[in-house]
């Protein structure tokens, strides 16, 4: 009996520590963790410049690239991932002035962006948005079923590598059924379709800001000393950026840029070489930080930081 006792003792034991192990523990309010791991983000922004959208589509010509261009605005801004530059159009002009030069412009101005703190430039283009319509033939009043299309082209440059590194074409589908009288105020229905379109380049603009989004995680945040005062380096990024006092950026040289020995043409920019690191210690302006020298050799006005 006593031998028993024993035995289902240890089996009783060894069931609780299994049981245990496998418990999920709540906080202190009680709510259960994330079952999910969170998606990587240190917590620093990203400056982009979003270029205004042009439309190639025979519809809504302005109203089209105007609400393509506010709608990945808003989105973008709503992941906190982001800044986005509000003078960026002044520095690279818009989508369209991008796709006549065929790119040549983003080399000519990368060094210029760099200086800006801009990561990334994200430009595109509606290039279709259509409404076809299927009406009852008969009655004075009549059902009309509306099927809304667009296609819409949004493309990434990334500055510090000196090149394009996203490009996807995206769709959206709008579809609708209303009944009207066939008489109708024909601005009214003009009205209807404008809606319908803009909805659809909507839904198209939002498929894009998930892979933005990932794609951004992947890569260095960049940064870039603005002055040096003393002992004191400014850097132009700071609390709006995500940036906190203790901080430990690394200071890195400007790459060299690598051209095709065939072509010509230019290939990316390398990686610069890392010279030390420095400590941020303050806040100063909207978006800027002061960091002292913490390790390596001499920091220069036009060196570039990251976190390390």
């Amino acid at each position: 009996m006593h031998r028993f006792f024993s035995s289902f003792l240890v089996l009783f034991s060894f069931l609780f520590v299994s049981c245990a192990s496998q418990v999920i523990k709540r906080d202190g309010q009680g709510k259960r963790p994330r079952y999910e791991e969170r998606k990587s983000f240190n917590g620093v922004k990203k400056k982009i410049a979003l270029l205004p959208f042009f439309n190639e589509s025979p519809f809504e010509s302005e109203d089209l690239e105007v609400n393509a261009t506010e709608e990945l605005r808003v989105e973008l801004s709503r992941t906190g991932e982001f800044i986005i530059d509000p003078a960026s159009q002044k520095l690279f002009g818009t989508s369209k002035e991008i796709y006549v030069g065929g790119g040549l412009k983003f080399t000519q101005l990368a060094r210029q962006a760099k200086i800006a703190g801009i990561n990334f430039v994200i430009f595109g283009r509606v290039i279709d948005a259509r409404v076809r319509e299927k009406s009852d033939e008969i009655g004075l009043v009549r059902q009309t079923k509306a099927y809304t299309e667009s296609k819409v082209e949004v493309r990434v440059f990334d500055v510090n590598a000196g090149k394009e590194i996203f490009t996807e074409t995206l769709l959206g589908y709008a579809d609708d059924s209303t009944y009207r009288f066939f008489a109708n105020d024909r601005e009214e229905h003009l009205q209807y379709r404008r809606e319908l379109l803009r909805y659809a380049v909507r839904i198209a603009v939002r498929k894009s800001v998930p892979k933005i989004t990932d794609l951004a995680s992947k890569l260095d945040w960049v940064g870039r000393v603005a002055k040096i005062i003393g002992n004191k380096i400014y850097i132009n990024a700071g609390r709006e950026s995500g940036i906190n006092i203790g901080d430990i950026l690394k200071i890195i040289t400007e790459g060299q840029e690598i051209y095709d020995p065939e072509t010509g043409a230019l290939i990316g920019m390398s990686k610069g070489d890392m010279k030390g690191t420095i400590e941020i210690i303050d806040y100063f302006g909207d978006d800027g930080t002061i960091a002292i020298l913490h390790s390596g050799g001499q920091v220069l006005e036009g060196d570039f930081v990251q976190l390390y």
